[in-house]
C-alpha cells in the first residue's frame, strides 16, 4: 500500500502537550472495517498508549501514573441511523478485538445521544436557523468551491412556520479564520468558513443530528484531548473548531496522518468499496 503526498508523513514519535490524554477511535458502522481504518485505529492507539509512564514499585509513583496514563475510548458513530447498522457495529468490535486492540470504558453509541446533542443545539439557538432549501436547488443556485458547494444564506434571514414542514437546522458562520496547528503539519492551517463553506448544517431535515455537531458534543463530553484521524477528514477541522468556540468547549489537539490508498490512487475507504 501506498500513502498520499498531501500530507507530510508524522514523526515516529511527536509529543502532545503534557495532561490527561485522552484519544478516541470513532468508525461509522455503514459497513464492515477496512484495511484504511485499522490503520487509523492503530494510530490514534500508539499515540495514547505510548504515553504511559514506566512502572515504578513506589505507591505514589504508581498514584502518579494512573494520573499520567493516556486513555483511548471507542466511539460508535452511528447517528445517521439509515445508514448505519448493529451488525456492521458487532463486526467492527469483533475485528478491533480480533486484532488486540484493547479500550478504556464503555464503548459509547451515537444513536444513544440524541438528548445530549438536542441540548448542545438549543444552547446556541440564537445563532442558528431553519433552512428549507433542497440539494437540488443548491446544486443549481450555489455555487462551487473547494469542499463542495458554499450555501449563499439563501434561508438566513426569512422566517418560517417550523411546525408546518421540515427544515434543517443551520449555524451562522462569520468572516473570522478559523486557525489551527495540526501535528502533522509545519504551518498553520486557516480556514474562512463563511466564504469556503458557508453556513453548515447541525440538524437535518429528516430530524438526524449532523456529524459536525455530534462529533464535537461527544469529544467534549469525553475529555478528548488528541483527535488522530486520516487526512481525507482535515478540512472538518476548522467546522468543528468554531462549534467548539461556540459551544465554549475546550479545543483538542489535532493530527490528520496521510490516508492509504490503492494502486489506483483511490482512497481505502467503504465509499470505495476496500476489503
Amino acid at each position: 500500500m501506498k500513502t498520499t503526498a498531501s500530507l507530510p508523513i508524522p514523526p515516529l514519535f511527536y509529543t502532545f502537550p503534557p495532561k490527561q490524554s485522552i484519544g478516541r477511535f470513532a468508525p461509522s458502522p455503514t459497513g464492515e472495517l477496512h484495511f484504511g481504518s485499522l490503520i487509523a485505529a492503530t494510530a490514534s492507539y500508539l499515540s495514547i498508549r505510548q504515553l504511559t509512564a514506566p512502572l515504578s514499585s513506589s505507591p505514589s509513583s504508581r498514584q502518579d501514573q494512573s494520573q499520567a496514563k493516556g486513555k483511548w475510548l471507542l466511539r460508535i458513530e452511528d447517528v445517521d441511523t439509515q445508514r448505519c447498522k448493529k451488525e456492521y457495529s458487532l463486526s467492527i468490535i469483533k475485528t478491533l478485538e480480533a486484532y488486540g486492540f484493547e479500550w478504556d470504558g464503555d464503548i459509547i453509541y451515537q444513536s444513544q445521544r440524541n438528548e445530549a446533542y438536542q441540548a448542545a443545539l438549543d444552547s446556541i439557538q440564537h445563532n442558528t436557523y431553519p433552512c428549507s432549501c433542497t440539494r437540488k436547488k443548491l446544486q443549481a443556485s450555489a455555487s462551487s468551491g473547494k469542499f463542495g458547494y458554499i450555501y449563499p444564506g439563501f434561508c438566513r434571514d426569512s422566517t418560517h412556520q417550523s411546525d408546518h414542514h421540515q427544515f434543517a437546522i443551520r449555524i451562522k458562520t462569520n468572516s473570522k479564520k478559523i486557525c489551527f496547528k495540526d501535528q502533522c503539519q509545519k504551518e498553520v492551517y486557516c480556514q474562512n468558513i463563511n466564504k469556503e463553506i458557508g453556513d453548515f448544517i447541525l440538524k437535518r431535515r429528516d430530524g438526524l443530528f449532523a456529524y459536525q455537531l455530534a462529533v464535537v458534543v461527544d469529544d467534549a463530553w469525553q475529555g478528548v484531548t488528541q483527535v488522530v484521524r486520516g487526512a481525507d477528514l482535515f478540512d472538518n477541522t476548522p467546522r468543528q473548531i468554531f462549534l467548539q468556540q461556540m459551544l465554549a468547549y475546550s479545543q483538542p489537539d489535532y493530527l490528520h496522518f496521510p490516508v492509504a490508498v490503492s494502486p489506483s490512487g483511490k482512497k481505502l475507504s467503504k465509499q470505495n468499496a476496500a476489503p
